[in-house]
């Protein structure tokens, strides 16, 4: 979940997760007894191919635009992802991804508010809202980092990370939550592994990668009720830990501290 700074546009990342009442969360205990979360074969695969990956203008105002430069990233990230299975000799299937401008029922629940991104893992769909909040102002390598997170939920869920999470047991609210937070906080990590790999393909600059970092700081858990998605430093922190390694040895929040996933 993102949460607005001051000077950034207000979107929120969602999963369809197990529920959990609103309770505020306390530290929890890392995960040791799930092998497909702590010791993935995915986690040995090595670095991303360096798949090259075009960012084409995004214009305000306009939804084919802002839709014209996330496919193109879709089908980078189809690419990268499958490449990086098949060398672990992994099964993998391409998501469906979808673009919608209005709110609609997702996995059977309604659109929440300010909802900006959901994959759901039951239809392996990523659907994205293009509604005028984010078309007035498309931030593109934000949008790149939504569409990268809720791609990172379709890898975990190939990669059998999201069944060994949905079945992992909790004694209360707070180490449901902390749960909720590796598995996302993982997405987030996963993203920033993509865009690690496609890095120097996009003709960007340092400058650039740390406003994406600061946007992380600024969207945490801190500036809303749920405390699903991480402090924003802590969010910041993993995206970091994907893109410099630019593949998911990076991305293992399973086996993190609890202070790492807060």
């Amino acid at each position: 979940m993102r949460t607005p700074s001051l000077a950034f546009l207000l979107v929120i990342i969602v999963t369809l997760l197990p529920g959990a009442t609103a309770h505020a969360a306390q530290d929890a205990d890392p995960i040791v007894h799930a092998e497909a979360l702590t010791r993935n074969p995915l986690y040995k695969s090595g670095p991303l191919p360096g798949t090259p990956c075009a960012e084409p203008p995004v214009k305000a105002g306009d939804v084919a635009s802002v839709r014209g430069y996330l496919t193109p990233l879709v089908k980078c990230l189809d690419q990268a992802w499958a490449a990086q299975f098949a060398k672990e000799r992994l099964p993998f299937e391409k998501p469906a991804v979808r673009f919608i401008t209005r709110p609609e029922k997702i996995c059977g629940d309604a659109w929440g508010e300010h909802v900006q991104a959901i994959y759901c893992s039951s239809t392996r769909q990523i659907v994205v809202m293009l509604d005028k909040s984010v078309v007035d102002r498309p931030e593109d390598l934000f949008l790149m980092d939504v569409i990268a997170h809720e791609y990172g939920h379709h890898v975990q869920n190939m990669a059998g990370i999201w069944r060994a999470y949905d079945r992992l047991p909790s004694d209360d609210d707070a180490e449901s939550y902390e749960q909720t937070r590796r598995h996302e906080l993982q997405a987030e990590c996963l993203a920033g592994a993509f865009i690690g790999s496609v890095w120097p393909s996009l003709r960007r600059t340092a400058e650039d990668w740390e406003t994406l970092l600061d946007d992380d700081r600024e969207s945490g858990d801190e500036t809303g009720e749920a405390r699903t998605h991480g402090k924003g430093r802590n969010m910041a922190d993993w995206l970091d830990r994907g893109y410099r390694a630019a593949g998911p040895a990076g991305c293992n929040t399973w086996s993190a501290s609890a202070a790492a996933v807060a």
